[in-house]
């Protein structure tokens, strides 16, 4: 099993930065992915962005050049580097780990981009 705690969300401005924080309850490196989803009112989940083992990283298309995926391995955390961020961009993210085959998530964290 895994754990994860996501923090970091909050209310910013169009054009603004927000880094979200996803911390494991064990080592990232035996996890076979993390990934970040987001889920706005009225739509369906969707992937954001994937964290690889290896270190490899993919986005959606909508967020590409503007999110950043970073990892410390001490902390057992993956970080989500968020710029000029959109209103678009609004939504409860969460952090999703795949682990022996079984998909485990955090609680979310809501992200608001407004003026």
């Amino acid at each position: 099993q895994v754990q994860l705690v996501e923090s970091g969300g909050g209310l910013v401005r169009p054009g603004g930065s927000l880094r979200l924080s996803c911390a494991a309850s064990r080592s990232i490196f035996l996890i076979s992915a993390m990934n970040w989803y987001r889920q706005a009112p009225g739509k369906e989940r969707e992937l954001v962005a994937t964290f690889t083992a290896g270190g490899g990283t993919n986005y959606a298309d909508s967020v590409k050049g503007r999110f950043t995926l970073s990892r410390d391995g001490a902390k057992d955390t993956v970080y989500l580097q968020m710029n000029s961020l959109k209103p678009e961009d609004t939504a409860i993210y969460y952090c999703n780990a795949i682990l022996y085959g079984v998909k485990y998530w955090g609680q979310g964290t809501q992200v608001t981009v407004s003026s």
